[in-house]
């Protein structure tokens, strides 16, 4: 069992090329912009329905350093500065030491250079390293072939499917459901080096 706020004292995390760095009023404006105006693309494969206001956005920004029972980031190229997206640790069950996993490229020009799978190895590290979590678990879309391979290369294994449960343009679609467990985490870490 964990403490009802293992997030408490989240810190910045390092991986293959990026920087994670705790979300809060002080870096929204790295992306509120990206968020007003999100990728056409990036918001299918997202599932997102929802309309973001500035002010909604900044709202959430500032209030992330007080939720305890999540984690969440903004995503930076340690070389450029830029903000190439956001991920979190969600949904936590402290009495299972259980969490759900949440990660977004801002642009479709950022996919396929390994940001997703960097920043995906770096939280994992901090889940299972630090915090002490037992499972981590993530929810794609059956489309998303590509983050399906991005998230097994970390070390996810798919576990099942909901049936037709996104509806975008008029279409059902299936989600996959996919985890990694604290046992499982060191497999993909040593295989990479």
């Amino acid at each position: 069992m964990l403490p009802f706020d293992p997030f408490r004292d989240q810190p910045t995390l390092l991986g293959r090329g990026v920087r994670l760095v705790r979300l809060s009023a002080g870096n929204a404006d790295d992306f509120i912009p990206t968020i007003l105006d999100l990728d056409p693309e990036v918001r299918r494969l997202t599932g997102t329905h929802q309309v973001f206001t500035e002010e909604g956005l900044r709202s959430f920004a500032a209030s992330r350093p007080d939720h305890h029972d999540r984690a969440d980031w903004l995503i930076y190229d340690r070389d450029t500065g830029e903000c190439l997206g956001d991920c979190a640790l969600i949904d936590l069950d402290s009495d299972n030491a259980s969490v759900d996993y949440r990660i977004a490229l801002n642009s479709m020009r950022l996919t396929g250079r390994g940001y997703g799978t960097a920043a995906t190895d770096a939280v994992l590290e901090y889940a299972f390293e630090t915090v002490g979590l037992h499972r981590v678990a993530l929810q794609v879309f059956a489309f998303n072939t590509r983050a399906q391979r991005s998230y097994g290369k970390s070390g996810f294994v798919r576990e099942g499917v909901w049936r037709k449960h996104l509806r975008w343009d008029g279409e059902w679609h299936d989600t996959v459901l996919m985890s990694i467990l604290a046992e499982e985490y060191a497999e993909p870490r040593a295989a990479r080096g």
